[in-house]
């Protein structure tokens, strides 16, 4: 039963671990024995008397309305603390069930729920505490008590200690992290149980708690070490694998596990012999790397897909911890590459070569050679493109450019057209970054006019008419750097256009920003719990376009420049009225969205809005409520602030917020509410603008194409002193995070023993301006910066300077 139990499900979800997806109530009597089978393998086969009862209980009572259960409540309420286990089971269960569409009923049978978590059956504690859980998880004062009382008096259930340690470290994490608390004592204290998987489900919530130091670290990390000399090849899976997760943030505190998992990279099991190599080589120091390298290779061709890229992700947090074995780690990835494997196989491969590559400047030439190469015999056209992108980014900046186009028009004469067009893209950029390379490139790009695919003929022709003329800025706007607008939000902005005629050509700063920069879609080697965050930020941006679009009060003040990419909490988790903010910057406006929740239950609270006191001059233009706001049913209201436009440099502000709204007291058990309400407010935290809400970034492939493209007739420098900074890295990342600017060519990465360092910096200002920035510093006593900075427009480059002055 507890293998059902996962880390996401249990907390939220009745029907997955706690409950059983059964058969139709409708069905009474079709098999007898379908509840006892569906509620755990383990409880006893009864009588036939007693089977019908739990049968009709545990099917027939899921598919009850609100008002026919309240007829049999009694009878469920006796069910519960049946003294046959089965029966008492199948009743929690059905309750688990009739939770969502009955909650009010149901919560009233908590004293018979408290009662049978006292059982002595297992199965009877574990549904009965689930059911307890499901009833209070609203309620976090409640379930933290719960968990209290039950980790003082002990349980009798190794299901139960599960459930309760998982809720505690939901708990835990709710709360950021404190570890002075019963909570975390509770779930070490679990580390001495007498049942495995009690011991291994405490030690898997210590090591994923956020920021857990070593030190909390080490009692768990102790247990994993015991587990991975245990006969069970379950437990010995269980702990490598998860102290391979640990090695990802705290390696050092494997390290005391070195021995043990050296032993299990013999392990007959394959899949824990490659989990425990790729643990070590997270751990072990510099001078093992070449051991362990030679024994993955042993084995490589034995195991799956699956775990090969599990090894590849190792071998890349490898190459950043010790970049100066970058030519071991190659060696062996393009030896890797040569072999037979699937897509996903593959492109890990070829995104840690990336990787190793832009880490380690050295190591290009080596890295562009195998991936030449591989591109000769690639099956696979998305990762032939990327690499053919990489080529036309990387190429021309090498020592010996010409060598890369054979290989790259190859491609043109032998492959399909998707391929062919990426190549051709590929030969203009080195035709447009190299003038000596311009005549070759240009025979070719005219061979590649008479291609029988449209895309590619229109490729070539556009590509040799830009650098026909020779000119720098049309390069990079029109080849280096590419377009920086969202796809879906210009091909709407494009739609909208043809419905409305109008003589005034079509102006592409009215498309909103990409929030992926399209003409570098770099994808970083990750692991499988890593979510990839800029699509998610892309479709992000394009929802809240298409939702304040439809908004009639929004409908003039333009495209959507900018959200704020998380909401800023503006109350305490805990407090009656939970409001987060998130700010929806536009050309000459800002708007506020609000989501609220209302957490209490004899509480329906109307005409919601949040009123806004600027302390600059900020105006604010008009107030969207949210209707209603019933129990934990969240809801959004809107407050449109219009920019200044006499200073256009006053960019910050701080606005104090105040939630203002009718309450009317409600039933807690119906939801029907009093006719008469009564006015009421709550003071929120002050929400601050910052220079950053004004900038959008953007990638510029090639910054110093990008600055020659700009110009210099805006351009302004000045030297500031950042006292307060102790290191270059210090400065980078504050700098980065203050003006909210993409740092380009990796200049956000300051080598290792330097003084001084260059950080480059673009984005767009509202209004769709571009702007540069340079920023040379200096550590001495303090750091000592020079800005450097410019656009195209005069304001941008003034609000920068005011900002950083």
């Amino acid at each position: 039963m507890c293998s059902h139990i996962d880390q996401d499900s249990v907390p939220d979800k009745p029907g997955g671990a706690l409950g059983y997806n059964g058969g139709h109530g409708s069905i009474l009597c079709h098999d007898k024995t379908l509840p006892i089978q569906r509620s755990h393998p383990e409880t006893d086969v009864l009588p036939d008397d007693q089977r019908d009862v739990q049968h009709c209980r545990g099917c027939h009572h899921r598919d009850q309305q609100s008002t026919m259960l309240q007829a049999i409540e009694r009878y469920m309420k006796q069910a519960i603390v049946d003294k046959v286990p089965s029966v008492s089971s199948s009743a929690l269960l059905s309750s688990l069930h009739l939770l969502k569409s009955s909650f009010d009923v149901v919560k009233r049978w908590v004293n018979e729920a408290q009662e049978a978590a006292s059982s002595d059956n297992i199965m009877v504690q574990y549904h009965a505490l689930g059911l307890l859980y499901h009833v209070r998880k609203n309620d976090r004062l409640a379930v933290s008590k719960m968990v209290s009382k039950f980790a003082r008096q002990g349980l009798k259930s190794p299901f139960a200690y599960c459930l309760m340690i998982r809720v505690a470290s939901k708990l835990l994490e709710e709360d950021e992290g404190s570890r002075d608390s019963p909570l975390f004592d509770f779930i070490e204290s679990c580390l001495r149980n007498k049942h495995e998987m009690v011991v291994y489900e405490a030690a898997s919530a210590i090591v994923n708690l956020p920021s857990c130091s070593a030190k909390e670290l080490a009692p768990a990390v102790s247990v994993l070490q015991l587990f991975c000399s245990s006969p069970k090849p379950a437990l010995r899976y269980a702990a490598v694998r998860t102290l391979n997760k640990v090695a990802m943030k705290h390696p050092s505190a494997v390290t005391a596990c070195n021995l043990d998992l050296e032993n299990l990279v013999t392990d007959s099991n394959r899949s824990i012999a490659t989990l425990a190599i790729t643990t070590l080589l997270k751990t072990g120091s510099e001078s093992s790397i070449d051991r362990l390298m030679k024994q993955i290779s042993s084995f490589m061709s034995e195991i799956s897909d699956e775990f090969k890229v599990v090894v590849v992700q190792a071998i890349s947090s490898l190459c950043q911890k010790y970049p100066r074995k970058h030519a071991v780690m190659m060696n062996f990835l393009f030896t890797m590459l040569r072999e037979e494997g699937g897509f996903e196989y593959k492109r890990a491969i070829v995104d840690c070569i990336i990787s190793i590559i832009e880490e380690n400047p050295e190591s290009k030439d080596t890295g562009l050679a195998h991936l030449c190469e591989f591109i000769e015999d690639c099956e696979f056209t998305v990762l032939a493109t990327r690499i053919l992108h990489l080529l036309g980014r990387e190429g021309p900046r090498t020592p010996n450019p010409s060598k890369y186009i054979r290989f790259i028009y190859n491609r043109v004469i032998l492959e399909n057209e998707e391929v062919r067009a990426a190549a051709v893209s590929a030969l203009a950029k080195f035709g447009a970054q190299n003038d000596d390379m311009f005549p070759s490139i240009s025979v070719l790009l005219r061979r590649c006019m008479m291609d029988d695919d449209n895309e590619v003929r229109d490729r070539a022709t556009f590509y040799l008419s830009v650098l026909e003329h020779k000119q720098k800025p049309l390069n990079s706007a029109y080849i280096l750097n590419g377009l920086q607008v969202s796809i879906p939000g210009l091909e709407r902005a494009l739609h909208q256009y043809t419905l409305d005629p109008s003589e005034k050509p079509f102006d592409l700063k009215s498309v909103p920003l990409s929030t992926t920069p399209i003409c570098d879609q770099k994808a970083d080697v990750t692991t499988a719990s890593v979510k990839m965050p800029e699509k998610v930020a892309s479709a992000r941006q394009d929802i809240f376009q298409e939702q304040l679009a439809s908004i009639p009060e929004f409908q003039g003040i333009g495209p959507l420049f900018k959200s704020s990419p998380t909401p800023v909490p503006l109350t305490e988790s805990e407090t009656e009225y939970v409001v987060r903010c998130t700010k929806h910057t536009f050309t000459n406006h800002i708007v506020f969205q609000f989501d609220c929740t209302n957490t209490l239950n004899d509480q329906i609270l109307e005409k919601v809005t949040v009123q806004m006191e600027p302390t600059e001059g900020y105006e604010v233009v008009c107030f969207i409520p949210a209707t209603c706001l019933s129990y934990n049913q969240p809801g959004i209201c809107y407050t449109l602030v219009a920019l200044p436009e006499d200073d256009p440099i006053a960019v910050s502000c701080t606005f104090s917020c105040t939630l203002k709204f009718t309450v009317k007291d409600c039933d807690p058990n119906t939801g029907e509410a009093e006719e008469e309400g009564y006015e009421d407010e709550y003071v929120l935290e002050d929400v601050e603008i910052t220079v950053a809400d004004h900038m959008q970034k953007v990638l510029k492939p090639s910054f110093s194409a990008a600055w020659e493209e700009v110009g210099d007739d805006f351009e302004k420098e000045e030297t500031f002193a950042l006292s307060s900074m102790k290191s270059l890295e210090e400065a980078v990342n504050n700098i980065v995070n203050f003006l909210g600017m993409q740092p380009c060519e990796r200049s956000d990465k300051v080598p290792e023993n330097k003084n001084s360092h260059i950080l480059y910096l673009a984005g767009v200002f509202r209004g769709g301006h571009d702007i540069l920035v340079r920023a040379r510093l200096a550590l001495m006593d303090g750091v000592t910066m020079q800005v450097t900075a410019r656009s195209k427009d005069e304001v941008p480059v003034d609000v920068v300077m005011a900002s950083v002055g």
